[in-house]
């Protein structure tokens, strides 16, 4: 059963984000309260009519495929960075940012292998929101979960309380980037569905269009409160899981073939 905002897990959640922040101010400048700029759901040009979500077809996810990561490293300009010097190749392979990556599952009593690519799952309820002190992760009014930059503290709490291991911290400083993902040291961010390409008037995401080109088209992305998109006519034919839905986070990424 979904959860309602009604219910006290809600309240709970506006308490601890509520009490996080005044400590959080406390210590950082006495006196001073932390505020949230523009880092709230009611966004200029964004609507609750929309909520924008992606569904994967993990029959139609190759094996050794890398073509959504890639997609997604060359839109966002992850691609720019590089191993800064004296790290070794098992440091750079823990830190380097990732906001997708390729997940591979096993059935233990068939043995089955599925792949998956694997990214923020955009939740109705995020805990990376809920966690957060000053308000740097939010959830837009269209359903895109993000990062402010700006408030950033890089305290991590999201990383922690993420359960798809979706965000990443950025640990050096960032000496190419591009203007549509500003990116900087000391900051945490994750896959954001290409709010900037949506934003522009697009339908697709980069990793969709890499996918398709490559002939597997197995992301599909549009809106879920549409009953007329592509992606809701398919929810609609075939059944489709969350990854760990016992959380009753209603994600907006889905899957079939799981």
């Amino acid at each position: 059963m979904s959860k309602s905002v009604d219910q006290p897990e809600m309240n709970r959640r506006e308490f601890l984000g509520k009490t996080v922040v005044a400590a959080t101010a406390a210590t950082v400048a006495p006196g001073v309260l932390l505020t949230v700029a523009n880092a709230n759901s009611e966004q200029q040009g964004v609507s609750s009519d929309v909520r924008w979500g992606m569904l994967i077809d993990t029959n139609k996810c190759a094996d050794g495929c890398s073509a959504c990561v890639d997609a997604c490293n060359k839109e966002n300009g992850i691609d720019l960075q590089q191993k800064p010097e004296g790290h070794s190749d098992e440091m750079w392979e823990q830190q380097r940012v990732q906001w997708i990556r390729k997940v591979k599952l096993q059935d233990k009593q068939t043995g089955e292998q599925t792949n998956l690519p694997l990214m923020c799952q955009h939740c109705e309820f995020p805990p990376c929101v809920d966690v957060c002190p000053t308000g740097a992760s939010f959830k837009r009014a269209d359903g895109i979960v993000m990062v402010d930059r700006h408030i950033c503290i890089g305290c991590r709490y999201c990383m922690m309380a993420c359960p798809y291991k979706a965000r990443s911290f950025i640990h050096e400083e960032v000496a190419n980037q591009l203007a549509n993902a500003p990116r900087g040291k000391g900051c945490v961010e994750s896959c954001n569905l290409c709010a900037h390409r949506i934003d522009d008037g697009g339908t697709t995401t980069a990793c969709q269009d890499a996918c398709a080109s490559k002939g597997h088209n197995a992301i599909l992305f549009g809106d879920l409160k549409d009953p007329n998109s592509a992606i809701s006519k398919v929810l609609k034919e075939k059944s489709s899981r969350q990854i760990r839905a016992d959380l009753e986070l209603n994600t907006g990424v889905r899957y079939t073939n799981v």
